[in-house]
């Protein structure tokens, strides 16, 4: 009887085969000067930090491997953007665009208050004056 058979009640039945291991290729690290480029070349795309590290990872490079946090890059640069205010601004935008098309549809007009409101206090928090 072969390796691959087993017998079951006098009958031969074949075993199935386990499955080849999957070997990682494994990709050379980037230098730290380059993952800063790429960080700074994303953020000039429009991206926040947490969205630059999403791209980032899916490139392969990770970033926990290097020694600075992205956010602390773009501090250096002078390019941070607040991710919360960036965010809250684009949901603004939208919910304006809709009511101004919309007058009639009130929980836009109250979801809109509601979100500028979060606005105001978010930049009162961070300091930032209108």
């Amino acid at each position: 009887m072969k390796k691959t058979e087993t017998k079951t009640e006098g009958r031969k039945i074949k075993a199935s085969k386990k499955p080849e291991e999957k070997t990682a290729e494994k990709k050379e690290k980037t230098s730290q000067e380059n993952y800063e480029k790429r960080v700074v070349e994303l953020a000039k795309e429009g991206l926040t930090s947490e969205k630059i590290g999403e791209k980032i990872r899916h490139e392969g490079m990770h970033p926990k491997e290097y020694n600075k946090k992205i956010s602390h890059i773009l501090i250096e640069k002078n390019i941070y953007v607040n991710p919360d205010l960036k965010n809250v601004e684009a949901k603004m935008k939208n919910i304006s665009m809709h009511y101004e098309k919309n007058k009639q549809d009130k929980k836009a007009m109250r979801e809109a208050q509601r979100v500028s409101s979060h606005l105001r206090k978010l930049k009162q928090y961070f300091g930032i004056k209108n």
